[in-house]
């Protein structure tokens, strides 16, 4: 578990999940438009959604755990 947690593997699983596929647009940023528009319905749009930026929310909770235990110094 403190692998999957460790940034050297975070932030590229991250990038690289996250954004794939890079052209014509990123996965991610096609949903989240969808999503602002309100045309994200179909079951495979939404799991796509989840799927793409589930990495993101793993580093923010990475990120705000670090954060936390450093009583919020830099």
């Amino acid at each position: 578990m403190k692998l999957l947690l460790d940034y050297k593997f975070l932030i590229p699983l991250a990038l690289l999940l996250g954004l794939a596929p890079f052209y014509p647009e990123p996965h991610l940023l096609e949903k989240l438009s969808m999503l602002l528009a309100g045309t994200l319905q179909r079951p495979i749009d939404i799991f796509d959604l989840a799927w793409h930026s589930w990495p993101f929310g793993l580093l923010t909770y990475r990120v705000s755990r670090d954060l936390a235990s450093r009583g919020g110094r830099p």
